[in-house]
């Protein structure tokens, strides 16, 4: 009976679906439209970093399985909160500047991307030099954007 009442609230679950992340790929705002990295960086970009922070998401089969897909929009929705590079261009200077102070930080200590995605998506396994790779492209958009607000 036990098992049967689980089954049942497991089959009750699949029916109560998040909103899923499917805004447009790109627009006017998005990092790689105003600031367009180098063809490297943005394939570790869209590799490790644009599923949880811009606002389209690849999602894999089991997103579709509750619990599964609550526990992927909540960190969808925690990441894009955070940063969210679909729409970094619209942040204030300040904001940007600290937001890629805050990526370089992330990215190298391996805080980002998450452990958890990491263990799923091997592309964002990332190694050292990629690692160095992104962190030498945050610092140099960064003294970019802090120089062209100097003037």
């Amino acid at each position: 009976m036990v098992l049967l009442g689980l089954l049942a609230i497991f089959i009750a679950i699949q029916f109560v679906r998040p909103t899923k992340n499917l805004g447009a790929m790109s627009g006017p705002n998005d990092l790689m439209v105003k600031y367009p990295p180098p063809p490297a960086v943005r394939q570790v970009l869209e590799g490790a970093c644009y599923d949880c922070h811009s606002n389209h998401t690849r999602y894999p089969w089991y997103a579709n399985v509750q619990p599964a897909a609550w526990w992927m929009a909540a960190h969808v929705n925690d990441a894009k909160d955070t940063l969210n590079f679909s729409e970094f261009g619209g942040y204030s200077t300040k904001r940007m500047l600290r937001k890629l102070d805050m990526c370089g930080d992330e990215v190298a200590s391996r805080d980002m991307p998450l452990a958890s995605y990491r263990i799923i998506h091997a592309e964002a396994r990332l190694t050292p030099g990629q690692i160095k790779l992104l962190n030498d492209w945050f610092d140099d958009l960064h003294d970019r954007i802090d120089s062209a607000a100097d003037k």
